[in-house]
């Protein structure tokens, strides 16, 4: 079996050399590394992480830290995270906080500290200053999802100003009777997004000297929307013309509420979201896109400057993550306003 003076000897190069760029710990011109990696793959030499980790100290895994991968947001940061530590030749270890009382607290302050990790990326986790301390007193990289956490690393949208931006959307084509539904207790619990794009709305509403119409649903999902979506229409007088939906999962629900009722998309409703689920594109869905998956890779991208003792070099870092205004069928001009 070939060994690293092997692959050093064909690429040309010391076996430091080889194990810097195979290893992704140091300085190596991008040449270099093409031309290691070339000799390598020729020799059928595969670097021993175990050994690479004991000379550097890295364990080449990082620890992501998330409430639940059984919504959609959270399975997409995840899945845009793993491709791009795989594409950085890092493992990833996954905690997930939702599976019991107590389970939270055994996460963050047992099994972070007692794991080899590298670093950790904390996805919708509104940590106490002791969650952090505890963390930051590890000594390794801290990047965060979703909201705002002292010293550390942040990547998350303008919840409150996309929500402004997508109520202004519907006031703007003319609808004066414009409900909101939200989500309920489960996303409180950490950076209040449910309470954030209410408020968003309500800022919106009153802006525009309109009164605001607003419903919660349990959580969000497709069958919350629908729910939350036929108590609202149901009642025939003074219902709404514009909804403005706080996820799509709940905007998609709306939708089928309102056929469900005999009411037309958007000619006699007009429904928006947020998020960029992949099911807006199959129901028409106006959405303001958050890309969950390019937050994750974003995520990552941090945590791999921070290791290599680099500022992370993107805009999103210092400010909001973009987001993309979508317009598809959903939205329209009320009814009474067409020629």
């Amino acid at each position: 079996m070939a060994g690293i003076k092997d692959v050093a000897a064909r690429a040309g190069v010391s076996s430091a050399t080889v194990s810097r760029a195979l290893s992704g710990n140091g300085k190596v011109s991008e040449a270099t590394r093409r031309k290691v990696q070339a000799a390598a793959d020729e020799l059928g030499f595969v670097i021993s992480y175990n050994a690479s980790s004991l000379a550097s100290g890295r364990s080449r895994n990082i620890g992501i830290v998330m409430p639940t991968v059984g919504r959609w947001y959270f399975s997409q940061v995840l899945e845009g995270a793993a491709a791009a530590l795989i594409d950085a030749g890092y493992d990833l270890t996954l905690y997930n906080t939702s599976d019991g009382p107590g389970h939270r607290e055994s996460v963050l302050t047992e099994m972070l500290r007692r794991q080899r990790l590298d670093a950790v990326i904390a996805v919708a986790l509104k940590l106490t200053d002791e969650e952090l301390g505890q963390l930051h007193a590890v000594g390794k990289p801290i990047v965060a999802i979703g909201g705002p956490l002292p010293q550390t690393h942040t990547i998350r949208v303008d919840e409150a100003n996309i929500s402004v931006l997508a109520t202004e959307h519907l006031i703007a084509l003319g609808h004066t009777r414009i409900a909101h539904i939200g989500g309920g207790e489960e996303r409180e619990r950490d950076f209040r997004l449910g309470s954030t794009r209410r408020d968003g709305y309500e800022q919106a509403m009153g802006r525009a000297g309109l009164e605001s119409l607003h419903i919660n649903s349990p959580d969000f999902s497709v069958a919350s929307g629908v729910s939350a979506a036929k108590t609202l229409l149901a009642a025939p007088r003074n219902r709404p013309t514009g909804i403005f939906c706080a996820s799509d999962e709940i905007a998609v629900g709306t939708i089928l509420a309102a056929r469900g009722l005999g009411l037309r998309v958007p000619e006699d409703l007009s429904v928006i979201g947020i998020d960029g689920h992949e099911l807006g594109e199959v129901f028409g869905l106006t959405t303001i896109s958050q890309d969950p998956r390019g937050q994750g890779a974003a995520a990552v991208a941090a945590v791999l400057s921070l290791l290599a003792q680099k500022p992370p070099e993107a805009d999103w870092i210092q400010r909001f993550y973009p987001t993309e205004f979508v317009v598809r069928s959903s939205t329209s001009v009320p009814a009474d306003l067409r020629s």
